[in-house]
């Protein structure tokens, strides 16, 4: 089993900037992948970005060049800047054994809320 703890979110105006954290615990393996999905009412969690064990990372469009992942051993920090409006959702902390692939866990959730 592994536990992912989230801290973060909340609310802030367009063009603002929010952190993101997230603390896994647990059955941690050697290769893994850490990430932050988000989920608007009424769609699919998409993601939004991930960092494997080694460093590598990858996001999506929608985060290129405004949103940045970094991790400290078993803590990643998601740093959102320039949020927009469309950036209003519950984002998930996610972490899977392997590089790569599907979560297989999640944590609770953090509300971010962008204002126009």
């Amino acid at each position: 089993q592994v536990q992912l703890v989230e801290s973060g979110g909340g609310l802030v105006q367009a063009g603002g900037s929010l952190s993101l954290s997230c603390s896994a615990s647990g059955r941690i393996s050697e290769m893994n992948t850490m990430g932050w999905y988000r989920q608007i009412p009424g769609q699919q969690r998409e993601l939004v970005a991930r960092v494997i064990s080694s460093g590598a990372t990858g996001y999506s469009d929608s985060a290129k060049g405004r949103f940045t992942i970094s991790r400290g051993g078993n803590t990643v920090i998601l740093q959102m800047n320039s949020l927009k409006p469309e950036d209003t959702a519950v984002y998930y902390c996610s972490y899977n054994s392997a590089y790569w692939g599907l979560p297989t866990y999640w944590g609770q959730g953090t509300q971010v809320t962008v204002s126009s």
